[in-house]
């Protein structure tokens, strides 16, 4: 299918002129409509169906359409007998953005190029929003929502107020976004189709470097080309040393005037690092240095190292930012992460319920590795079950390999169809191929094609101690609700069973 090409006529202008969403809904796009609505901008939108997003954007004020057809510009469209779309006269046309996934035959895109609104990618608006504050821009290829989430949460527990846009929904604030009366700005940076480059802010984050979606890359050159603009353009830059792109690719030398690093690892001469780790089934701990002195121990209730990272880049910004480590360590504690990032989603009958977005070879190693901890002697959790629907045909594809041995820390690992995110099929990768390869690492691997399948042979196979966990950026998570609700309906069965023998 053609991509809509980006117009850009002149720069967004958030002073007041309507601003119109094609594909509202969106994670991303329903951020940046409710920064524009909470700062009294006209802003309308639509999406293929109305959701508790839409919902809560329409009880802003924001006008919502739940098909993308040309009627829903109708406001600035004067009838015209030719059939052709002709603005209605001595109106201002909205601005319309769009997201990647809209596409040049769309009927509310077309429509819009019709009547000659001025057209803009969703990293437009975000761009011209970094400008208008004292910015963090989130980047990297894993690790960016935990990261900037937990940035947004230490500025608003430092009593900062900033305005926040994450692709992911956090407890906090109650979404994916919040607006502030402070000069603050956080926001997450996607590096998916390239927009990255348009972003220049006061600190830039970037917490590693891979090829993840080949779908737009071919190679790592290309995406490391992409970090390579967004970096320079950023006044600072905060970065892990752990990652050999990073430090290989990126930055010259670990002294680089505009870089501030840091690294797990207490040999490496980075600016922030760590020692005295300690990782359990109920979080993590550590001390944590600064420039060689001891800055104090922070606790975590997020898990695994990868986290532990991600906390040292927030460290790292809050001390830019001049906070004192004491108030840093205090919020660490209490955050606990934002939604589809090891989300605790249920427990029934003993069985744990978990879901998260991993959708990456490396993403579900670290994923699996912090899921381990909770499944070792001495735990009630007696059993890893990893549950995966793979993402893209492009990504399933290129990562096959990566993927195939990703599992290593599951007992047993119940793979899906692909997740196709509006991708063709092309025939040239089946879940079969990557259930055969995963076979090959693994003895104990499940094949289930659809999510009533996947469903029906948890329903079947799952037993108490079991920790569950749905992986995968599709829509592998529907089918949590209906296990949740089959197993607790088995354990209020077998609770007379169990008082009976206590008694």
């Amino acid at each position: 299918m053609k991509k809509l090409r980006q117009i850009v006529l002149n720069p967004v202008d958030l002073s007041g002129r309507p601003v119109h969403f094609i594909g509202m809904g969106g994670i991303g796009m329903s951020a940046l409509a409710y920064v524009l609505a909470k700062q009294n901008l006209p802003v309308s939108g639509s999406d293929l169906r109305s959701t508790n997003i839409t919902q809560h954007l329409e009880s802003l004020g924001v006008r919502f359409f739940s098909q993308q057809v040309a009627s829903n510009l109708g406001d600035w469209i004067a009838p015209e007998s030719n059939g052709h779309l002709v603005a209605v006269k001595h109106r201002e046309l909205p601005q319309v953005i769009c997201s990647t996934a809209i596409h040049a035959d769309n009927l509310e895109y077309r429509a819009a190029v019709e009547l000659g609104c001025p057209i803009f990618h969703r990293s437009d608006v975000l761009a011209a929003l970094i400008q208008q504050y004292q910015s963090i821009a989130v980047a990297g290829t894993h690790g960016k929502t935990t990261t900037s989430s937990l940035i947004g949460y230490l500025l608003l527990k430092a009593g900062l107020d900033p305005t926040i846009i994450i692709g992911g929904e956090v407890a906090a604030w109650q979404g994916n976004a919040r607006v502030g009366n402070s000069p603050y700005l956080v926001a997450e940076a996607d590096e998916s189709d390239g927009s990255l480059v348009k972003l220049a802010s006061q600190i830039g984050v970037v917490t590693n470097i891979e090829l993840d979606h080949p779908d737009h890359y071919s190679t790592l050159d290309e995406v490391v080309s992409i970090f390579e603009t967004f970096t320079n353009q950023c006044q600072q830059v905060v970065a892990s040393w752990d990652c050999p792109t990073i430090r290989d690719r990126l930055f010259p030398a670990i002294n680089h005037p505009k870089l501030v690093s840091y690294s797990l690892d207490v040999r490496v001469q980075a600016t922030y690092t760590v020692d005295q780790i300690t990782y359990s089934a109920t979080g993590t701990t550590a001390r944590v240095w600064e420039r060689g002195e001891v800055l104090g121990q922070i606790h975590l209730s997020l898990l695994g190292e990868h986290n532990l990272s991600n906390a040292l880049a927030a460290i790292a910004v809050g001390r830019l930012l001049q906070l004192d480590f004491a108030t840093i360590a205090e919020a660490m504690t209490t955050f606990t992460g934002a939604n589809r990032r090891f989300e605790v989603r249920g427990e029934a009958n003993g069985i744990r319920f978990v879901d998260d977005y991993a959708h990456h070879p490396s993403e579900i190693k670290a994923t699996l590795a912090a899921a381990r901890l909770q499944v070792q002697a001495g735990s009630d959790r007696k059993r890893l079950v990893a549950v995966f629907q793979p993402h893209r045909y492009s990504r399933t594809k290129t990562f096959l390999s990566e993927f195939s041995q990703g599992f290593s820390d599951a007992d047993l690992v119940v793979l899906t169809d692909i997740y196709s995110a509006g991708e063709p099929d092309r025939g040239l990768i089946k879940a079969q191929n990557l259930v055969d390869s995963t076979r090959e690492h693994h003895d104990q691997v499940v094949y289930q094609p659809s999510l009533l399948q996947v469903t029906d042979y948890l329903k079947q196979s799952l037993r108490p101690g079991d920790l569950v966990m749905f992986l995968g950026a599709g829509n592998l998570n529907q089918t949590i609700p209906d296990l949740l609700a089959h197993y607790q309906k088995l354990e209020a069965a077998q609770m007379p069973e169990v008082v009976a023998r206590l008694c």
